[in-house]
């Protein structure tokens, strides 16, 4: 039986103002819903996020702000560091643990710049919402085997589907090097490489 992550609940102060902060992300709004003035639901969905987020009135007993190490994958650290900045977040500077597998609690053990191997899994930046909820961007480009199903290559957006392509072109310029030819079935190779990438299994040559 499958058991999908559907809804994330954070605790708010200001309903009217987490939602403004979040909508401002780009998060998208899915719903506003209010009963009565002591019962309100506000729902966003992170852009190609599968689950969402809920906020509003009596929805959680958590303490405003409590929430903590909420993770969102990007495929380019960097690009959505510039993002939240532009959209009005306050996003700390890229950074990774010097253990290299995950990152310690708070702020502790940060350094500076991403991963210096720019190994999936290893580079993050972290963001708080008005009340001081936690979040954590983490990057990944190449998934660890077994995590994703290599028969069923899902790209959540246009960005994501366009990020695969370059890492893709830049590969097989290298395989074109290798080959010391120009390849005509490149674009099987394309594709070959982006669902092997997807899915964590070894690369083309």
């Amino acid at each position: 039986m499958d058991m999908k992550l559907e809804v994330v609940v954070v605790p708010v102060s200001d309903v009217d103002r987490a939602k403004s902060f979040y909508t401002a992300l780009g998060w998208r709004l899915d719903a506003d819903i209010a009963t009565d003035e002591d019962f309100r639901v506000v729902q966003v969905t992170p852009p190609g996020s599968p689950a969402s987020v809920i906020f509003g009135t009596s929805v959680t007993n958590q303490a405003p702000g409590s929430a903590q190490g909420l993770h969102l994958i990007v495929n380019d650290i960097d690009a959505a560091h510039d993002a939240l900045k532009r959209r009005g977040a306050d996003p700390s500077a890229v950074f990774h643990d010097p253990g290299g597998i995950f990152h310690h609690a708070g702020t502790d053990s940060r350094v500076a710049g991403p991963d210096p191997e720019r190994h999936s899994y290893g580079s993050f930046l972290s963001f708080d919402d008005p009340d001081g909820n936690g979040w954590i961007l983490q990057e990944i480009t190449t998934r660890l085997p077994g995590r994703v199903d290599p028969t069923s290559t899902v790209f959540a957006s246009t960005q994501d589907l366009a990020s695969a392509l370059r890492r893709a072109a830049a590969a097989h310029g290298e395989h074109e090097a290798r080959i010391g030819a120009a390849d005509p079935d490149w674009p099987d190779w394309y594709a070959d490489y982006m669902v092997r990438e997807q899915a964590g299994t070894e690369l083309p040559q």
